[in-house]
């Protein structure tokens, strides 16, 4: 997990009384693995706009603005935008990688190979309710705010989030902000290999500051689950409760059906012909629900379909987009894909489930559905 690997390493420095500087912290850290990253970032090199959807262009085309004047409307960026901007002093920026178990990447050790000039690690395995099995549940309001003060950003700041895929567990915590009434916050579209491949260099070290934060920030939230005080914090939480569903809640509506329920695993997952990646779960689907892989709201490039895309999709499917939709996913990460697909296209107020399969299918009274072709092998 990530969070036991930042643990044992951004915690370490209170045993090392010879690295309890910043500078030497860092280079007993971040030693940098590959020479192609270099830890300076003064060469920007790409001016021209390769974005796609309208809205992404007008993002990505203005040179310099405060955060404050673009649109919660829009969920994305492009990598034009983030670059002109990249110096705004009220921008912060997270790298918000995760992968799922068995892809076997680390999250932190990559940040350390290359990450966007300035950005800080937001751990997904860590920044999390603690008092459960399930993984990565939404933390309490306390110890997200905790967490974030500890990562220096405030309400007044915009955010923006990436990952190292283009576009996959970034829109989770771009979900988790908005869940704790931060709406200026955005993905940035196509995430790090889309930065990359347009020529904006990135750092493969981090400072002290970037490694003394994201230890605050776990340590934040140790603190808070243990009923110890924290230090001061900046951020000040407003919970948003319906952006968030409870297992009790999905039953319910698998009853009165109020809400249209999207799934984002695989087909095959979905169907209950392929097994699911962690033990003890159960394979299918929840009742009533409708399979909407979280690839098909992406293009080759890894970056968010035009609303008209989206809108095909969704209507593809037999989702009708003037009544409510909710989404789940195996871990309540990919599920916020969904979610971002759908505010594209004005629908704000999507929820996640966020125990998602995991805990649906690790109970034994829930109800589950499977295609006639599992039913049969």
């Amino acid at each position: 997990m990530a969070s036991a690997f930042l643990s044992r390493t951004l915690f370490a420095h209170r045993f090392v009384p010879s690295l309890s500087n910043p500078q030497k912290l860092a280079s007993f850290f971040f030693k940098p693995l590959q020479s192609w990253a270099s830890p300076t970032h003064t060469a920007y090199r790409r001016t021209t706009l390769v974005c796609g959807d309208m809205a992404t262009r007008v993002a990505g085309s203005t040179a310099s603005f405060s955060t404050r004047s673009l649109s919660t409307g829009e969920p994305v960026v492009s990598v034009d935008w983030l670059h002109a901007n990249l110096r705004e002093p009220d921008l912060k920026v997270l790298d918000a990688s995760w992968y799922m178990p068995d892809e076997q990447r680390n999250p932190l050790q990559e940040y350390q190979v290359a990450h966007i000039p300035g950005a800080l690690f937001f751990d997904v395995d860590g920044i999390s309710d603690r008092t459960t099995n399930l993984p990565h549940m939404l933390p309490s309001e306390e110890a997200f705010a905790a967490a974030v003060s500890a990562l220096g950003i405030e309400n007044k700041d915009g955010v923006v989030v990436y990952d190292g895929k283009g576009i996959f567990s970034a829109a989770r915590v771009w979900w988790m902000f908005r869940v704790f009434g931060h709406d200026r916050v955005w993905v940035l579209d196509g995430g790090l290999p889309r930065w990359r491949a347009s020529g904006f260099d990135v750092e493969s070290s981090a400072s002290g500051d970037q490694i003394l934060k994201a230890s605050a920030a776990s340590e934040a939230i140790e603190k808070v689950y243990q009923g110890q005080p924290v230090g001061p914090v900046t951020f000040q939480t407003k919970y948003q409760p319906h952006l968030v569903w409870t297992l009790e809640q999905v039953k319910k509506n698998t009853e009165d059906q109020t809400h249209q329920h999207v799934d984002a695993r695989s087909k095959a997952r979905f169907d209950g012909v392929a097994a699911e990646p962690r033990k003890g779960i159960r394979s299918g689907h929840v009742p009533g629900s409708t399979c909407i892989p979280f690839a098909q709201m992406l293009d080759s490039s890894q970056t968010l379909l035009s609303a008209d895309q989206l809108k095909n999709k969704f209507e593809q499917e037999g989702i009708a987009l003037d009544k409510p939709v909710m989404a789940s996913c195996g871990t309540g990460v990919t599920a916020c894909i969904l979610a971002l697909g759908l505010h594209r296209l004005g629908k704000t107020d999507v929820p996640v489930y966020d125990g998602s399969w995991t805990e649906w299918g690790a109970h034994e009274d829930t109800p589950v559905a499977t295609s006639p072709s599992a039913q049969s092998s």
